[in-house]
């Protein structure tokens, strides 16, 4: 007897298998197209939200030049401690920061003291410096800079020794000084500083 060999699957199964494997097959390429496109059948545009322009803000002139004339206080200070600190005074560029009295009587203070063989050592603080006048209506801008100047750890020494020199005991290390700066083509210009003999 002749046996005959089993079938593996139905035609019917095998058509319906087949028929899966297609509706899985345009499953995925419609996933696809439609993943690639729009309804329209243009690809996607990125769209993203243009940045907001920040709010311009108004600079007032005047207060730009009072903090750069405040600015250029500090800086004439700085160069003070290096004037009186150096017997040469080489170190120092006191031009940068002043002019007219307030350079030629900060030089001729720096070298008596160099005559005397005395160099000063610490440094100088300009606390709560403040413009108290500004005039720009004129042909040379003006300010006026009040502020507390504490010389307290600014002490001279013997240059050779470096000992302290005596100082008087009732002298004043914290005061109120008021200085006139002009505004010059090349920048500001403490053009005088005037100790006004008062605590502060």
């Amino acid at each position: 007897m002749t046996r005959t060999q089993p079938r593996s699957s139905h035609p019917i199964a095998v058509r319906l298998r087949n028929r899966a494997a297609v509706s899985v097959a345009l499953s995925t390429v419609l996933t696809l197209s439609a993943c690639s496109s729009d309804s329209d059948g243009k690809a996607p545009v990125e769209t993203s939200s243009a940045p907001t322009p920040s709010p311009t803000v108004s600079v007032d002139p005047a207060e730009t030049a009072k903090k750069e004339a405040i600015a250029t206080y500090q800086g004439y200070w700085q160069e003070m401690e290096k004037l009186y600190a150096d017997l040469s005074g080489a170190g120092a560029n006191l031009k940068q920061y002043a002019a007219l009295a307030a350079l030629k009587n900060a030089t001729a203070d720096a070298k008596r003291a160099h005559d005397h063989g005395r160099v000063y050592v610490g440094s100088v603080s300009v606390i709560n410096p403040a413009v108290t006048e500004y005039d720009a209506t004129g042909k040379i801008p003006n300010a006026t800079v009040s502020s507390c100047l504490d010389i307290s750890w600014w002490q001279p020494v013997d240059a050779d020794t470096k000992k302290p020199v005596t100082l008087p005991t009732n002298r004043l290390t914290k005061y109120l000084i008021v200085s006139t700066l002009e505004k010059w083509p090349e920048g500001w210009r403490v053009i005088r500083d005037e100790p006004q003999d008062k605590p502060c």
